[in-house]
């Protein structure tokens, strides 16, 4: 139902400030707008209202990771589908691939549900500014507002286990959802050849991407090999930048691919 020249004007017609941008541009990050974590104070509705009366910055420019793209992303799904995130997700990913710890709401998986406080199974994500400790729930302040009304979101919000992306990683080595363009040097919604992630380990078939939390997956097709890390490097407090994630995420590749 979607092609990559499609407009996301076409799917969410309220979107002002578009110009003509499309979903390959929210794909590979080229158009820009809000900060999303601005809006941590509004509404579910209000955040919406919010992105499509102020659109984008500006037409499509170089590709620069915001929030922002994935979240219309998750929004255009949904209009097309009529089927929530968490439901498509659960359909075409975590059931067939056996994810059963995967999950956008970890006090709904059902082992959890027994627990007297169910999602303390969950590692804590920070200390917030009151001093609660912050546990089921998503470090992006964003995503966060939709998760406490238990709607899932494109940009953040995702919880899962070792063994689960493990799983998924297994599938896209032996070829399942990807189509592989040999020589490309940005991927729809990947990151290619990002010595910054990667360090000296890049090649023209080893792709990954990160979370901010700290988390990170990565595939080299060629050697058949793939790794997931869960860290949270925002535990207690957030540090001022990825510089110390970024270098430990880097010797780990070099570990694995040296």
């Amino acid at each position: 139902k979607l092609t990559l020249s499609d407009t996301v004007k076409k799917y969410l017609p309220e979107l002002e400030n578009d110009y003509d941008a499309t979903i390959e541009d929210l794909l590979t990050y080229r158009v820009h707008g809000t900060q999303l974590s601005l809006l941590k104070d509004k509404t579910p509705d209000e955040f919406i209202a919010h992105v499509f009366s102020h659109g984008f910055d500006c037409s499509r420019g170089e590709q620069n990771y915001t929030n922002l793209p994935a979240f219309l992303l998750g929004l255009i799904l949904e209009r097309v589908t009529d089927e929530s995130l968490d439901a498509l997700a659960r359909r075409h990913f975590f059931e067939p691939l056996g994810m059963k710890n995967t999950t956008f709401f970890p006090k709904k998986i059902p082992y959890m549900e027994q627990k007297p406080i169910p999602y303390m199974e969950s590692v804590p994500t920070e200390i917030d500014e009151q001093g609660n400790v912050v546990c089921g729930m998503p470090h992006d302040e964003s995503a966060r507002i939709f998760a406490k009304v238990e709607k899932a979101v494109g940009h953040a919000g995702l919880f899962s286990t070792v063994p689960d992306l493990l799983n998924f990683l297994e599938a896209l080595l032996q070829g399942k959802y990807l189509h592989i363009v040999e020589g490309a040097e940005k991927g729809l919604g990947w990151q290619l050849n990002d010595a910054n992630l990667m360090g000296q380990h890049t090649g023209p078939r080893l792709f990954g991407k990160t979370g901010f939390t700290g988390c990170s997956v990565i595939c080299d097709i060629n050697r058949g090999v793939a790794f997931a890390i869960l860290s949270n490097r925002a535990y207690p407090k957030r540090p001022p930048d990825q510089k110390a994630i970024n270098a430990f995420r880097r010797d780990i590749v070099g570990i694995i691919f040296s």
